[in-house]
């Protein structure tokens, strides 16, 4: 990626607020040791903007990331592990070593933060998902949340600090703890995982079940983050066909069409 496209990020909604002074540790100290011509020539404004977009999507992803590997006090082996595989498969090889370093520098500003006060970095991620929620579009935040909740499930176990950290850092971004449930219910086998991911009751009428997959449907649609990137689009669409998945169970259980 290099590390002029990280400061080019900050172009959006990152320049400012407590994303941007995260950024200034997380990013800036990258940039310190780098060639701040690198990869800062030649683009168009329009090129500009995508790469501020998506850059600014990305580190608001490592921000949150950064505090959901945290929440159990312990940095898991596959949890970083996933968060290497998804900034190698969707943002190329070079962005694999500067987003670690960037999540480990994430890591020591809230060790700094805390021992001034133990609230310091929860208080600043609370700030960072509002910033998030006035700057990105709903569907967006539910990409960021779908990656969140990949990222605690990546170890097989989501325990109750993890879940607790995906609520927090949910209704600080305007979604709610529903939304956490259909997330980390994607991909599930049973019958009572389908409905968590439609989020409906199972005793809920078959006319509502329709409605509840029209409108996950309507607001999970790969089109709508189509704006990030090729590649956030097709991550988008196997969180859609999850939710198909989810749906044909429940259609067949119930002998619905």
């Amino acid at each position: 990626m290099g590390y002029g496209k990280w400061i080019g990020g900050l172009m959006g909604f990152m320049t400012m607020g407590p994303l941007g002074a995260l950024a200034g540790f997380a990013i800036g100290s990258l940039f310190d040791n780098a060639n701040a011509n690198e990869n800062m020539t030649g683009d168009s404004g329009q090129q500009d903007e995508y790469m501020g977009q998506r850059n600014s999507f990305l580190f608001s992803m490592l921000v949150m990331a950064s505090y959901i590997i945290r929440s159990d006090g312990r940095i898991m082996h596959s949890e970083m592990e996933y968060v290497r595989n998804f900034l190698r498969n969707n943002f190329g090889e070079a962005a694999v070593s500067e987003g670690e370093q960037i999540l480990l520098n994430l890591f020591e500003q809230r060790k700094q933060m805390d021992k001034t006060n133990p609230m310091a970095f929860r208080n600043t991620i609370n700030q960072c998902g509002q910033q998030i929620a006035e700057n990105m579009t709903y569907e967006e935040r539910l990409q960021l949340l779908s990656f969140l909740a990949q990222i605690a499930k990546s170890d097989g176990n989501v325990c109750k600090e993890e879940i607790d950290a995906l609520r927090e850092v949910a209704l600080s971004m305007g979604m709610s703890y529903q939304e956490v449930e259909s997330m980390l219910n994607m991909r599930g086998k049973s019958l009572d995982e389908a409905y968590k991911v439609l989020e409906v009751s199972p005793d809920a009428t078959d006319e509502e079940v329709r409605a509840a997959y029209k409108k996950m449907a309507l607001k999970h649609h790969p089109d709508r983050v189509a704006t990030l990137g090729e590649d956030i689009r097709k991550a988008a669409e196997e969180k859609f066909q999850d939710i198909n998945n989810a749906k044909e169970r429940i259609y067949k259980a119930r002998g619905m069409r």
